[in-house]
């Protein structure tokens, strides 16, 4: 949902964050699944071994592939979260019975990423990767330090891309970072079902996609601050971005130049004569989650076919420039741009299809499964 729209949503599924806590977690008795609350380690990188008191009730995330992976395993809605238009909630008006209150979640980027708003939030766990913090924002690693030991710990790793100099620790792709969170909110058995879900979902589309010489080129890219420029991506990044277009097995329209991978710290763009060089059959462009169809073709499609040089571009001929969708997505967002993704690209492959089963989802959210 884009900041604009007034609608107010509450979640009311099982895990729901209510009530306040000192402790990495506070949830007393069984867990979300059933598991005793005695404290327990997860380990990720860049941190390591990360104790928890208890399965987390009150918790935030920064970027909205880890508040959507806590909120598939049942752990209610994040506490904050970096900008509430990059955070794809309105996928969840399509699960029946689920609802999300956003005007509940705390906007951390107002102004920077300031220390006090987590000592407001008050979070039992920040599902934040740390480096993140002291790389682009005003925080230094005192500051990541006072907050994980008056607050609460950090459990997070950038995986949006794989292409920053600074992470020179693993990565981790969506469902490896989604079992380590279901060990956090010891909810297993929705980590199962969730992985059950995805892999009906890819095998439905490896039965249906066209061989790999009738797929087109496509080209992701991001609209820079100009206007007539973009900030391109590879698909083969290999982060959670750009997942659904590995799964489709898009041929990236970049694979053979030697136009590079945004990463943060470089701008490096590609105007619309190197656009038409390129000449993608697809184009995907970033940037406009949650604008309606006509809100997109008015913002992005109506430009291009103005320009003397872009709507020369076979994508724009071919009126194939499309959404890419939001840049952060855990599992329930990664359904919805999956699905969306195929429809639109191949429809005559995918136009009947639902890719994976709303009410299902729901059942996961809530327990009830």
């Amino acid at each position: 949902m884009r900041s604009s729209e007034t609608t107010r949503r509450k979640f009311i599924g099982a895990g729901a964050a209510t009530g306040g806590a000192l402790l990495a977690g506070c949830i007393s008795g069984d867990a979300i699944d059933g598991s005793s609350g005695e404290a327990y380690t997860v380990s990720m990188e860049p941190m390591g071994e990360v104790e928890f008191e208890g399965v987390p009730e009150r918790w935030t995330s920064l970027l909205p592939s880890y508040a959507d992976m806590a909120f598939a395993l049942g752990g209610g809605q994040t506490l904050g979260i970096q900008n509430h238009e990059r955070f794809g909630t309105e996928v969840y008006d399509e699960l029946p019975g689920i609802e999300f209150d956003e005007d509940e979640v705390t906007e951390l980027t107002e102004g920077g990423v300031d220390t006090e708003l987590f000592y407001e939030m008050d979070a039992d766990a920040h599902f934040i990767d740390p480096h993140i913090l002291t790389h682009w924002y005003d925080w230094d690693r005192d500051d990541v330090d006072q907050v994980r030991t008056d607050v609460g710990p950090f459990f997070g790793n950038f995986i949006r891309r794989h292409s920053d100099e600074w992470h020179d620790y693993r990565y981790y792709d969506l469902y490896e970072a989604l079992e380590l969170m279901a060990e956090v909110f010891q909810a297993r058995d929705r980590y199962d079902a969730l992985v059950d879900l995805h892999e009906t979902m890819l095998g439905t589309i490896d039965e249906r996609l066209p061989p790999d010489d009738q797929r087109p080129t496509a080209m992701l890219v991001y609209p820079a601050e100009s206007g007539n420029e973009f900030y391109p991506f590879r698909f083969d990044d290999g982060g959670i971005s750009t997942k659904q277009w590995r799964d489709l097995g898009l041929t990236d329209a970049l694979a053979t130049t030697d136009v590079g991978h945004y990463r943060y710290g470089d701008r490096s763009t590609v105007d619309l004569e190197t656009l038409l060089e390129i000449d993608p059959e697809v184009l995907l462009v970033r940037n406009h989650g949650g604008d309606s169809e006509s809100e997109f073709r008015e913002a992005v499609v109506e430009p291009l076919r103005d320009d003397p040089a872009a709507s020369k571009v076979q994508a724009v001929k071919d009126d194939a420039v499309y959404s890419a969708g939001y840049l952060d997505q855990g599992p329930i967002i990664n359904f919805y741009h999956t699905e969306r993704a195929a429809t639109e690209i191949y429809p005559d492959a995918f136009d009947d299809a639902t890719l994976f089963d709303r009410e299902r989802v729901a059942e996961i959210v809530t327990g009830e499964f």
